[in-house]
């Protein structure tokens, strides 16, 4: 089956925006993350992240995203005051609501609660959680920190469908009373939550006389005795096992269990049992009355004690981590700091090198230029001798052949001498 969400905004006033997300088909809802649309807050743009199975945990998790947040310039943060709900369709005083404040930025771009609902909770059918498998979230947004307005106490009675009804019972009460002529003053006042419909139209009273306003409240004990519930011993017993049950909670425990509307009802069953073993004052009386106003607040305060200590817990995780990565980095950067003193020594050396190797070079490079001059005049010397070479070969050429002619002279003459001499 597929999964529908419906999601709508408006403004409660200038400064709180409500944003609610109804979706439909909730238990097919088979990814680990699911996002709701994207809504403007003060010039940012936000989005709701559940977690329906959980994040890592046997609760649904839900959080506020800045959707864009990889976008935005660097260094950007936003504070904000946030309400999450999720609302029991069956008795929206029982909704289970969580309020939270967080300074958003690159490194913690989405906030809320891993822990919000249990499971279990949200799925009893008793529980008007998961109505027809819809899921009804509700966001507050506020992001004046100068203001603490979003607590429980305005989420639940914040239910702008029932207002839009009360205020046209006003506005319908007003025409009809404008068609009916009168001689006493009509006063229209503003719905409200825990208002009724038929207390839109207040006629305002003539003066009482003390004697009617004794003989009225007279008649009406009277007429409240008469028609009081009567309480069994038994009922009282359970209200009072309820009451020590939610006592035995811890605060915190109390203010997730979604048990105040059954507590309201113990208190006043204890409040108006009667008998004679048991004698109860007025302002003992109006005390039960009243503790479940009071129990509500004490578990309201538990859990935002909590939200800050895992708040600050969180923070100082983050603050250890930084600080450890700080510490490894410093250690690092000494380390390389000597590294580069190492590889300067090298490079001095090798500075000292390549001078050497220069100074080499370039005597080289004068001794080449030397073998090239010389070389160059000996073969200028050599070319020369080429050219007496030639010569002096026909000149001996020419001596050879004198040198056979004066040898044969020579001989002649010796020749001669000897005939001569053989004569003599």
């Amino acid at each position: 089956m597929a999964v529908d969400s419906k999601f709508q905004s408006m403004d409660i006033d200038v400064k709180i925006k409500k944003f609610t997300w109804r979706i439909q088909n909730f238990s097919s809802v088979i990814v680990k993350k699911f996002y709701s649309e994207v809504f403007i807050v003060d010039g940012y743009k936000w989005r709701i992240l559940i977690f329906p199975k959980g994040n890592n945990v046997d609760y649904l998790s839900i959080y506020l995203d800045v959707a864009d947040s990889a976008t935005l310039p660097y260094g950007w943060n936003k504070y904000a005051q946030v309400g999450f709900g999720v609302i029991d369709q069956l008795d929206r005083e029982t909704s289970i609501t969580k309020v939270t404040q967080h300074c958003f930025n690159a490194r913690e771009a989405d906030w809320g609660f891993t822990s919000f609902l249990s499971l279990t909770e949200l799925h009893n059918p008793k529980r008007g959680y998961l109505l027809n498998d819809a899921c009804l979230v509700e966001v507050y947004v506020c992001t004046d920190k100068t203001l603490d307005l979003i607590s429980h106490e305005f989420i639940v009675e914040t239910d702008w469908d029932e207002l839009k009804a009360k205020e046209a019972d006003c506005v319908k009460a007003v025409i009809d009373n404008q068609k009916t002529p009168t001689t006493k003053p009509v006063e229209i006042t503003p719905p409200s939550p825990t208002q009724s419909s038929s207390q839109t139209v207040v006629i305002e009273p003539e003066e009482p006389a003390e004697e009617d306003m004794n003989t009225f409240f007279t008649s009406l004990e009277s007429e409240l005795s008469s028609s009081r519930i009567v309480y069994s011993k038994e009922e009282v017993k359970e209200a009072l096992a309820k009451i020590n049950e939610a006592l035995n909670m811890t605060p915190v425990d109390l203010n997730d269990s979604g048990k105040f509307s059954a507590l309201k009802q113990a208190f006043m069953i204890l409040a108006r049992f009667d008998c004679s073993s048991t004698a109860l004052t007025i302002e003992q009386k109006n005390e039960l009355l009243g503790l479940e106003e009071r129990l509500k607040e004490l578990a309201n305060r538990a859990a935002k004690a909590v939200q800050d200590k895992d708040q600050l817990t969180a923070k100082e995780s983050i603050k250890r981590t930084m600080t450890c990565n700080l510490e490894s980095r410093l250690i690092r950067y000494k380390e390389v700091e000597t590294e580069v003193k190492q590889e300067d020594q090298i490079l001095a050396v090798l500075r000292e090198e390549v001078e050497e190797a220069q100074k080499r070079k370039e005597k080289l490079l004068a001794e080449r230029k030397g073998i090239y001059r010389s070389c160059k005049e000996m073969k200028i010397e050599l070319d020369a001798l080429g050219k007496e070479l030639a010569e002096c070969e026909a000149t001996a050429k020419v001596g050879k052949e004198e040198e056979k002619t004066v040898e044969a002279e020579w001989g002649r003459i010796k020749d001669f001498i000897s005939s001569i001499e053989a004569k003599i």
